[in-house]
């Protein structure tokens, strides 16, 4: 078929209509092939045209070689969850080319090097771009032309679906950061580009953007630089860590950030110190030596790292130390996809240790909760003299998000219960695990602090309110009593959930993390089948009163999660066991962001079985 004949036939199904701000392009490259530099400028220059984006990295566990695909989500709606089906495909993966293309939809684009041979959809449009050509043209040394060969399908994008040249160009020189000549060198293929498919490619397929408005003022970053900058507005002084995908990166982006953020004006050093453990076990004992000397530290890992940690962590419980993990979790058991984002890990952070433990966990949905639980954990963990879990995910960690500028801390760092030796003289006695107040949180006191009365024996082993070593049953009763009792006072000073309630809703949605931005197209897409619900997006655990009172007003309520065995809803059955019948695991895993077509699946076949 000519390609006067395949454009004509194309034209006349499609009826020449447009779609302007409201589809998914998907990148299909080889991992190592410089590809991730292409795609941030792409996205970048679409957010920076004012329009909704968001970019799903769907890459290998290897370091080069192994098909890699990023998906940009285009929506003038402000919808930020990745679709089942992209609409548009930059083909540069030979080995999976013909896969791709058969995802298409019809009337869908693909654009691939013209010196490929491939089998042709007559329903979909189909650019073939002399990329090794324009390469030549543009005048790229041939040790570059590899990595910069990616530029290509920019440009070529840029004339199809009118992305402004000018935005491209500012997206380059950010991402080059004053390396001008790279920044030059990228530009020049891009308008090499462009100009060749301007010339030469019937731009008939439907697609295209439109400058808005709606990301003006907003900013551009991972996950996992949110909260490590979080951590660093709370005062974080000590972070140890083994490296592990892919958690890594919010170690390296703290420490980046200390070296702008935490230097001491008079020395020139840092006042946190950033240090790689020989392993998990001694990351997270770090971690608790320095919560225990008054520090406040923290440590970044991900599904196998935390499973090292458990001991210590019920010691951090037990013994009642401040201590802070990060889990940007990743798909199990095992070694499983670690490249792949899943909420995996949730029941095992919730109850981590041995014997009976549970733990605040923190439960963040985009960059400013990321941020914040960055610092409010650190509060949290002084306040409550324990382990605090944040459970992130490599979706929100690793890819690039949309967001309101951070808001600066609102409340003074939380350092919790302390006595100082002013406070010792006054009292004239001191005893560690006593309950003064009601709220289960006995005081302590710091290392160094010059009283008498001070000093106390820090165990993991059974003991008195006086930190005396009893195995007595009703020391062992009292403390594990009062241990419940100071879980119980933090339901209500965790992170509350966020409710939002519609008229006529009978059914209602629990959600966290990043199922969220599912949550919420899927909402919209249900309510044009009439199906409405209420829902209720979990910050934190321990699940305080609203989510009770959330449950019990429904005859069902769906729990809507990244992972195989329901976690979140055995959680919410152990936890309210009169209202289990009522809670219905929607849960799904399959290594990628959850969509709302999956959603709106999953709930229809419950609400029809």
């Amino acid at each position: 078929m000519s390609d006067t004949q395949h454009t004509e036939k194309i034209s006349s199904e499609d009826e020449q209509r447009t779609i302007i701000n409201d589809f998914q392009i998907v990148i299909a490259t080889v991992n190592g092939t410089g590809s991730q530099t292409a795609n941030t400028i792409l996205l970048r220059s679409l957010f920076r045209m004012g329009i909704p984006v968001c970019g799903k990295n769907i890459f290998p566990s290897n370091i080069q070689g192994l098909p890699t695909w990023f998906t940009v989500r285009v929506s003038k709606d402000g919808y930020i969850a990745r679709k089942e089906t992209s609409e548009v495909l930059v083909a540069m993966n030979q080995v999976t080319i013909g896969e791709d293309i058969d995802t298409l939809p019809a009337g869908g684009v693909c654009i691939y090097p013209a010196d490929w041979k491939v089998t042709e959809r007559a329903d979909i449009h189909m650019y073939p771009v002399p990329v090794k050509e324009l390469l030549k043209s543009a005048d790229v040394p041939s040790n570059l032309r590899d990595y910069v060969s990616n530029m290509v399908y920019v440009g070529t994008l840029a004339a199809l679906i009118e992305i402004e040249l000018v935005e491209i160009e500012e997206a380059l020189k950010f991402h080059f950061s004053g390396k001008t000549k790279a920044a030059e060198m990228n530009m020049t293929v891009v308008r090499a580009a462009y100009d060749w498919a301007m010339d030469h490619l019937p731009a008939i397929n439907p697609y295209r953007v439109e400058r808005l408005d709606l990301t003006k003022n907003m900013i551009m970053l991972d996950g996992n630089s949110a909260g490590a900058l979080g951590a660093i507005f709370g005062g974080v002084t000590l972070v140890a860590w083994y490296p592990i995908t892919p958690s890594t990166t919010l170690v390296d982006a703290l420490r980046e950030y200390v070296q702008e953020m935490r230097l001491d004006p008079e020395t020139g050093k840092s006042t946190c110190a950033v240090v790689q453990a020989e392993d998990e076990l001694a990351a997270i004992g770090m971690v608790i030596g320095a919560g225990w000397a008054g520090g406040r530290a923290m440590t970044a890992t991900s599904g196998p790292g935390m499973s090292l940690m458990s001991e210590f962590a019920g010691l951090s419980y037990f013994a009642e130390i401040p201590a802070v993990i990060w889990n940007v979790q990743r798909v199990g058991p095992s070694t499983g996809m670690p490249t792949r984002t899943s909420q995996g890990d949730v029941l095992s952070a919730y109850f981590l240790g041995h014997g009976d433990s549970k733990h605040i966990v923190l439960l963040p949905n985009n960059l400013n909760e990321a941020f914040e639980f960055g610092w409010r954990a650190l509060d949290l963990a002084d306040r409550f003299q324990t382990l605090v879990l944040v459970l992130s995910d490599l979706d929100l960690g690793m890819n690039p998000w949309m967001s309101e500028p951070f808001k600066y801390p609102d409340e003074p760092i939380d350092r919790g219960k302390v006595f100082t030796a002013k406070d010792l003289e006054r009292l004239g006695t001191f005893s560690r695990y006593k309950d003064v107040d009601g709220d289960g949180i006995a005081y302590r006191t710091l290392p160094g602090t010059k009283h008498p009365l001070a000093a106390y024996f820090t165990r993991g082993t059974s003991h008195d309110e006086h930190a005396i070593y009893s195995e007595r049953p009703e020391h062992w009763v009292a403390n594990t009593e009062r241990l419940n009792r100071k879980f119980d006072t933090a339901r209500s000073k965790v992170p509350a959930p966020v409710i939002n309630e519609v008229d006529g809703a009978q059914i209602g949605v629990i959600a966290y993390g990043t199922t969220h931005p599912a949550v919420v197209e899927g909402r919209d897409l249900l309510r044009r089948k009439a199906v409405k619900f209420d829902y209720l997006r979990l910050r934190a655990l321990p699940p305080g009163e609203d989510v009770r009172k959330f449950i019990e007003k429904h005859p069902r309520c769906y729990v809507f999660e990244n992972n195989s065995d329901g976690q979140m809803a055995k959680i919410l059955q152990t936890e309210y066991p009169e209202y289990a019948s009522k809670i219905v695991s929607l849960a799904h895993l399959d290594g990628l962001p959850l969509t709302a077509e999956r959603l709106v699946t999953l709930l229809l076949q419950k609400e029809n079985a």
